[in-house]
């Protein structure tokens, strides 16, 4: 199967909207301490990391000079320091770049990947095992980060518009006991295509899918998930993002797409619209029957346009995905 499909049958579906499901993930990890640690990541995260205080989760992208993604982070601050979380392939880049933009006297950077790892929470039923862990964390406001204990490991409740509800992330034996509470509390031991349906569901872009060498954070839907911010001063990258804010826009944007019932299973490729290339499938998610994806389309296609393609025709949604799409 291709990295960028994944198949879900309608009772896996369910357990992921409605449900509990736990998946266990081995990212990318980078902590970053010092007097100059905060300074040295608000010169190169293109969200704001000040303005929300301490204990908080924020989620935001390194740019290269010219504005273009280098990788994407969900970052949990504390009164210690901060905690970067990743995708795999985002290791090596982000160890380059934060070897050459982040001095060691203003800053220290400890790559905790393979001595930590994370577990996410999903589905709508979450909050009702997540007391489990620790009480009060099922009433906790989205986007707070919470220490688990004595275990070093933090809890981070999901923003809105963030595809899982909490992330667990820590040493290993913590990750371990916590993802063990959780499934004797009645969650679904889930896996990495369970984290794939959800990211889709929820329209978030994925670093090697729809994130690429040359890709912009609004072309990936970086306004509507949070992760821009256009007050807090410069960083690497920010000419090229708030030109494209204020005075500009992109030629293409994420948006869904969905297939009818009895298609083949759709993979990546070209959507056309009168016979021309208007669209990039990036990430395809197979239903019983029935397929969704993200795709990178020509702003000029409006949604409820229907689009051919390998699978045959396409409907395009906005994201993210809604009930009425998925069942």
């Amino acid at each position: 199967m291709s990295p960028f499909a994944v198949s879900r049958s309608d009772e896996q579906l369910a357990a992921l909207r409605r449900g509990t499901v736990v998946v266990r993930v081995q990212p990318a990890v980078f902590r970053v301490v010092g007097s100059g640690a905060l300074d040295c990541l608000q010169g190169l995260l293109t969200n704001d990391l000040a303005a929300p205080g301490v204990d908080r989760l924020v989620y935001g992208a390194l740019l290269t000079p010219k504005g273009m993604i280098v990788a994407d982070y969900f970052v949990c601050r504390t009164a210690e320091g901060f905690v970067l979380l990743a995708a795999p392939e985002a290791h090596g880049p982000t160890l380059e770049l934060f070897r050459r933009q982040i001095p060691p006297r203003l800053a220290k950077v400890t790559d905790l990947t393979g001595t930590w790892e994370a577990l996410l929470v999903l589905g709508d039923a979450a909050d009702a095992r997540l007391d489990a862990l620790q009480p009060g964390l099922a009433a906790a406001e989205p986007g707070t980060v919470h220490r688990l204990g004595d275990s070093g490991a933090l809890v981070a409740r999901g923003t809105p518009a963030s595809p899982f509800e909490a992330l667990v992330a820590g040493p290993v034996d913590a990750v371990d006991a916590a993802q063990a509470t959780l499934v004797t509390a009645g969650a679904w031991p889930g896996d990495v295509e369970d984290a794939e349906a959800a990211r889709i569901l929820a329209g978030w872009p994925r670093l090697g899918a729809e994130i690429g060498e040359r890709t912009l954070p609004q072309e990936v839907r970086y306004d509507e998930i949070g992760g821009l911010s256009y007050t807090k001063g410069c960083y690497v990258g920010q000419e090229t993002v708030a030109r494209l804010h204020f005075r500009g826009h992109t030629n293409r944007d994420l948006r869904g797409v969905v297939w009818a019932r009895d298609v083949e299973a759709p993979g990546a490729g070209e959507l056309l619209l009168d016979g021309k290339s208007v669209g990039e499938v990036r990430s395809v998610l197979q239903l019983d029957g029935r397929a969704l994806g993200l795709a990178l389309i020509r702003r000029e296609v409006e949604n409820g346009t229907t689009l051919d393609g390998d699978a045959g025709p396409a409907r395009v949604v906005p994201l993210p995905f809604g009930p009425h799409d998925a069942d």
